[in-house]
């Protein structure tokens, strides 16, 4: 029983990072009052962006794990990422605080234009390593992303329950924690969530509307894409392949609405989410049909939790007041 509650957890936890990068990425924009649907894009740049960068580093080392840096390898294909992710976050930020661009329509625009960058470039890259398979395998680099603490495995079932893990696991747990404080604690998170409640208010008392939407855009764009760098360089073994990250994004704007726009949420929930898409692996021998229901769990835990908390109106359970909307100064 414990070996299999074991192999449950060390299994969702892998699955569960990439959503936690992209839903603690969009409570931080959603807390401006922006609602950023170019989440699945923005993950996919950020993992086209770490590839690139791993791709032309190893290329440079001639593919030699043994003339590699491991800080490069870890510091090359991160700041790509970050770069990449950032660069679409400054492009929707343009788009919706400066233009005041329709900010769904500009979201899911970023969306398709996202992932088409990444199979142009994903591609791009193939054709470059003259391969019969469809994909890249960037392991060297990967094994640098996937190191662990070498007494692990002194520690039994305690190692490979918290231990056993890539360090951009344990990144995005910190990221979380710390963007929770700020969000609660000081007077920048206090900033922040007044201008997505109200920015005509905000803006009355002497905050500056536009920089903060702009920043928390910018700031949850990046982390965001570190969710799609972790998938390819820890999840996938460095291998990318066109159109083979899934649903993530969107689930992690789901998951956004399942932590009730808190941070501390979205650990557990991201959790209980990889948990759940891991779940078909566990429930074997009731057909396809059977497999795809259980692919739907987190969606249909998502619309359970939305139907619970609109029916007990709470406000601190809602979405930020201004979520959606664009600001017109000259309107206050």
């Amino acid at each position: 029983m414990l070996a299999k509650v074991l192999s449950l957890v060390t299994r969702a936890i892998p699955l569960a990072i990439p959503l936690l990068y992209g839903s603690t990425g969009e409570i931080v924009t959603e807390k401006s009052g922006h609602l950023n649907l170019g989440i699945p894009g923005i993950m996919y740049i950020g993992a086209i962006s770490g590839v690139a960068g791993a791709f032309l580093y190893e290329q440079s080392c001639g593919n030699n794990i043994e003339n590699m840096n491991a800080v490069l390898a870890i510091l090359i294909p991160l700041l790509a990422c970050i770069a990449g992710s950032v660069l679409i976050g400054l492009l929707y930020s343009f788009l919706t605080v400066t233009l005041k661009a329709n900010q769904n329509v500009t979201g899911l625009a970023i969306t398709t234009f996202g992932v088409g960058v990444g199979n142009f470039f994903g591609g791009t890259l193939i054709k470059l390593v003259d391969t019969e398979v469809t994909s890249i395998s960037l392991a060297n680099t990967s094994h640098f992303y996937k190191y662990s603490f070498p007494f692990v495995d002194k520690l039994g079932w305690f190692g490979d329950l918290f231990l056993s893990y890539d360090f951009l696991t344990y990144v995005a747990i910190i990221i979380a924690i710390i963007t929770g404080i700020i969000l609660n604690r000081t007077r920048v998170g206090l900033n922040l969530r007044s201008v997505g409640e109200n920015p005509a208010t905000a803006d009355a008392a002497g905050i500056n509307v536009i920089k903060y939407r702009y920043v928390a855009t910018c700031i949850g764009a990046g982390i965001a894409g570190l969710g799609g760098l972790q998938y390819i360089m820890a999840y996938a073994d460095g291998s990318w392949s066109n159109d083979a990250f899934g649903d993530r994004g969107w689930m992690a704007i789901a998951l956004v609405i399942f932590a009730l726009w808190k941070p501390s949420m979205a650990i557990l929930g991201s959790f209980l989410f990889g948990a759940l898409c891991n779940a078909n692996n566990y429930f074997t021998g009731y057909g396809v049909q059977a497999q795809e229901l259980f692919k739907m769990l987190p969606y249909i835990v998502t619309i359970v939790v939305l139907i619970i908390t609109s029916m007990r109106k709470k406000r601190e359970h809602q979405p930020p007041e201004s979520l959606g909307i664009n600001y017109f100064r000259e309107e206050r």
